[in-house]
């Protein structure tokens, strides 16, 4: 399916610069207007090394210099390449208000900021924002066509505090597992026309079994009279259509029958979509608000020990992707990166990727959405625990809740998410008062049941599972030896499977019979060049280096059979997708070229369909 009204956006009014404008696609495929403008492209920018810019004036004078958002300063895309600690930076452009906007009132979004956001309109400061991952809406009021608004954007990085940062080193390099950070703007940015009574979000929940979709509309306001109709299409046919009043309740909700001709599942065979239209009246019967989505009709459910995709086992084939790239870090350098990336895995045989440590960008997930590829939704916070600060590790803070929230409320809409992970490698102790630690996860855990009943839940991927109910057990395990690594995930059918305990310095509560997966595992180095030189650099895999490519494979086969021999397990999640800087143990290198026999992996990851036939079928 074709997804309307996906088109780049015109320039921005008063642009100087003449380079093709970066990243122009609309960046919400969930909810399209026609009405916008992207700002992306060169604005004035400057470093503000001791935070001291407020008192030096710089909301009121040009910046020196110039960057190329929305790339962030750190990356060699953005004409910048400061990599560096920066404790602020600042942004300043200017728009003009288009033709055909009159009576609208302006709303400016930021994709994604890093990380403590001050955004100001014609100097007054006009919206405040925590986290480095999740948008930012900033309403303008009421715009006339040819009106030229000033926007100045501080954004605070300071190293100092606690912060959800994913793997942005907390030192000055790249090492380890840490990779060069991203500081300020690194997601579109865009503003947009809309009336004052329009849609402010809305949420879909399939039920593939009942072959309906219960959908909640979040309006600007509540207005008497108002209305609301949704109408639900399968190419270009109307299948149903529902009007909700919009002045009874603050979140109104209408439930679209889809008819048993016109009943069409998404999965990763078939990922069918209906489109979404939503068309909101005022009390006058004007209208004032439309918009475009779609939805997919699919049910994530818990059998057992099994995770079924509309009633039927599918194993997980999964791959770790970080969503790095050498020029332009966390942001891809264009949108066909993002297909490139999902198509990467495809083609090497993997039907999902657990995303790692970011809140991808939107459009990542609405690719996913049209071409079949499941993944687990994910949040950055890697270095976090209860012991507070101990080497990378620190302590988490309440932000790391609504910050969530914030990311549940962008992405519940997309069936190519089947789960969440909030947390990662979280550690506990045994000797550990109950920390904050504790109560943020089990906040985040409850937020994310409370928003989205619909998908399973993983408390924290790997080592701490601290929170009882978790929907998903898993763990994390790099050993190489596929004799070792057999040994070590077989206690799963014993009801006792491998934990992450670190000889006791993580301990976790009581594994309860939950569907159970390696969720990391693999890991393996190779990088030919070096080994043609007979040198390692300083590059970085899992455990022993593999000697040849051929060794590659017959280790790989090896650890992947181990956990599709298992009919206990519900899939796997192979580390990793690219190399990523130092870290290069990827199927393909860091320049998305394969490192290995691509037909050879995919003969691997297949094997798994004698997983299918072994299971029992599932409950109808």
């Amino acid at each position: 399916m074709t997804h309307p009204l996906l088109f780049p956006a015109p320039l921005p009014s008063g642009r100087a610069d003449t380079a093709p404008q970066p990243r122009p696609e609309y960046p919400r495929p969930q909810l399209v207007r026609d009405g916008w403008v992207n700002l992306n492209g060169l604005w004035e920018f400057e470093i503000d090394a001791g935070d001291s810019g407020l008192e030096r004036g710089l909301l009121g004078r040009e910046l020196t210099d110039r960057i190329l958002v929305p790339f962030a300063p750190e990356s060699a895309a953005s004409g910048v390449e400061h990599t560096d600690f920066m404790e602020a930076v600042w942004y300043r452009t200017r728009f003009t208000v288009p033709a055909g906007w009159q009576g609208k009132h302006g709303v400016l979004h930021f994709g994604a900021v890093d990380h403590d956001t001050t955004v100001w309109v014609d100097g007054v400061e006009a919206m405040r924002h925590r986290g480095g991952f999740t948008p930012i809406r900033v309403p303008l009021g009421v715009v006339e066509p040819g009106q030229e608004l000033e926007i100045v954007v501080r954004a605070r990085d300071t190293r100092h505090e606690p912060k959800a940062g994913g793997k942005q080193a907390t030192w000055y390099g790249n090492t380890d597992c840490y990779y060069t950070r991203t500081t300020g703007i690194w997601q579109t940015v865009w503003v947009e026309a809309v009336d004052e009574l329009h849609l402010r979000r809305f949420t879909v929940v399939p039920d593939a079994d009942a072959a309906r979709f219960d959908c909640t509309l979040i309006p600007s306001r509540n207005a008497a009279g108002a209305t609301a109709t949704v109408t639900l299409s399968a190419d270009g046919v109307v299948v149903a259509s529902e009007t909700a009043q919009l002045g009874s309740t603050m979140s109104p909700s209408v439930r679209l029958e889809v008819p048993t001709d016109q009943r069409q599942l998404w999965s990763p065979a078939d990922p069918f979509l209906y489109t979404l239209d939503i068309e909101i009246r005022d009390g006058a019967g004007d209208v004032t608000d439309r918009v475009s989505s779609y939805a997919g009709l699919r049910s994530v459910a818990i059998d057992g020990t099994a995770v079924l995709i509309n009633g039927e086992h599918v194993f997980q084939r999964l791959v770790l992707d970080q969503g790095y790239w050498p020029s332009s870090l966390m942001t891809a350098p264009d949108d066909d990166a993002l297909v490139a990336d999902i198509t990467l895995g495809m083609d090497a045989g993997f039907n999902g990727a657990r995303l790692h440590q970011k809140v991808f960008e939107e459009r990542y997930l609405y690719h996913a959405d049209r071409l079949g590829y499941l993944v687990w939704g994910e949040f950055g916070d890697w270095g976090v625990s209860g012991a507070g600060t101990v080497g990378h590790n620190q302590g988490p803070t309440a932000s790391f809740i609504t910050q969530w929230v914030e990311a549940l409320e962008r992405d519940v809409n997309h069936p190519s998410i089947i789960g969440w992970c909030p947390l990662n490698e979280t550690h506990q102790t045994l000797h550990d008062r109950v920390t904050v630690l504790d109560d943020v996860t089990r906040g985040m855990f409850l937020a994310t049941k409370l928003i989205d009943p619909s998908r399973p839940v993983i408390d924290a991927s790997g080592y701490a599972h601290r929170v009882r109910e978790t929907d998903v057990w898993d763990a994390h395990s790099y050993e190489q030896d596929p004799a070792a690594f057999a040994v070590e995930q077989g206690g799963i059918a014993d009801g006792e499977p491998f934990t992450n305990l670190e000889d006791g310095r993580t301990i976790s509560l009581p594994y309860e019979g939950q569907p159970f997966f390696v969720s990391e595992f693999g890991g393996i180095w190779w990088n030919a060049e070096l080994v043609a030189a007979d040198t390692g650099g300083d590059s970085w895999g899992y455990g022993a280096r593999v000697a040849s490519v051929e060794e590659f494979h017959e280790r790989f086969a090896g650890l992947v059979r181990v956990l599709t021999d298992d009919e206990n397990m519900f899939g796997y999640c192979y580390t990793q997708l690219t190399d990523t800087f130092q870290e290069q143990n990827g199927i393909y290198d860091f320049d998305r070229n394969p490192k290995f026999d691509l037909a050879r992996v995919r003969a691997v990851l297949a094997a798994d369909a004698a997983y299918e036939r072994r299971v029992r079928p599932a409950a109808s």
